[in-house]
């Protein structure tokens, strides 16, 4: 559905994107991650052709996007960053314009707009001037806006931006139910919602992609790095030294407090160490007040990788 190979944007000696490739398949949403000023926003608006590569190549839904831009923009719903609205239009007249511009019809305008206005929680401010409106509710014109026309593919730039987290949720399960007809590239910063929503995650910085997968994929590349918390009374020296000599035990930080001894556990690769602990409580006759494995996240991983490619450039 999205093809790019080799793409690159420089603007003079500055390059945004870094001879990136990836495909996005039919359907679902995949989550476009990276830092400010890491080439996303840039390697979109490429894809709906607001700027063009200085090289490599990109088609959506089977059209160049060089050579056959205004297919591609039938077929593409896109919100930006920052929705370029009017502010002294009403919000009803605004999306008759934009119907109007893609070549719908009258009836059909007014259509979609009851279905958008629904979807997009319109209905109290549809006929106010977009200037009145809050970031939150601009943003949501501007969803409005991207899904009017029933796209095949939706390309969204930080799509909750300003919304509050109500908001934030409802728009969350509209892009999933979104994904199931749509097919969806969707840049965020909110890694949470990045897990909750993409079956895929691409990573790019410094305009690179340095890492593609399922966030359970990208967790599992961190799994050496998951924590087992544990909390028991004992001798807080003895309790340390116990832990420490355990076999899958690679590092152990303590802390103490009311006599209750807590233990974060760095275990070595392929070792689950929650099992020595609850017998070594037991063998000791110590209380076992909690004993969970602390995963690693997303957001461990978007950090660490991006670190890394920061570090790498410095060098």
């Amino acid at each position: 559905m999205i093809r790019v190979k080799n793409l690159t944007k420089r603007y003079g000696p500055v390059l945004a994107v870094d001879d990136i490739s990836f495909d996005v398949e039919q359907g679902g949403v995949v989550g476009f991650l990276g830092p400010n000023g890491a080439g996303k926003t840039t390697a979109m608006r490429v894809l709906t052709c607001y700027q063009p590569a200085t090289s490599g190549s990109a088609s959506v839904h089977g059209f160049d996007v060089f050579k056959q831009s205004l297919d591609v923009r039938r077929c593409v719903g896109y919100l930006p960053e920052t929705a370029p609205l009017y502010p002294e239009v009403r919000v009803r007249e605004y999306l008759h314009f934009r119907g109007k511009l893609r070549g719908m019809s009258y009836p059909e305008r007014n259509k979609a707009i009851r279905h958008v206005s629904d979807r997009c929680w319109l209905g109290d401010f549809i006929d106010r001037p977009i200037g009145q409106l809050s970031k939150g509710m601009k943003q949501r014109v501007g969803l409005a806006d991207a899904i009017m026309h029933n796209p095949e593919v939706l390309i969204l730039d930080e799509p909750t931006l300003g919304l509050d987290p109500g908001q934030i949720r409802e728009t969350r399960n509209l892009i999933k139910e979104l994904g199931e007809n749509h097919t969806i590239l969707l840049s965020s910063h909110i890694l949470h919602e990045v897990e909750q929503t993409c079956y895929r995650t691409i990573i790019i910085t410094a305009g690179r992609i340095v890492a593609s997968g399922s966030p359970e994929e990208l967790r599992n590349q961190l799994s050496a790095k998951a924590r087992v918390i544990a909390e028991m009374r004992g001798p807080p020296e003895e309790v340390e030294s116990s832990a420490r000599s355990l076999d899958g035990v690679r590092n152990v930080e303590v802390s103490s407090s009311d006599g209750w001894v807590r233990l974060a556990i760095e275990p070595k690769p392929e070792h689950d160490v929650r099992e020595d602990i609850f017998r070594l409580t037991s063998s000791k006759g110590w209380s076992l007040r909690e004993l969970r494995r602390e995963g690693a996240s997303l957001e461990d991983f978007f950090v660490q990788v991006t670190a890394q490619q920061q570090d790498a450039q410095t060098r």
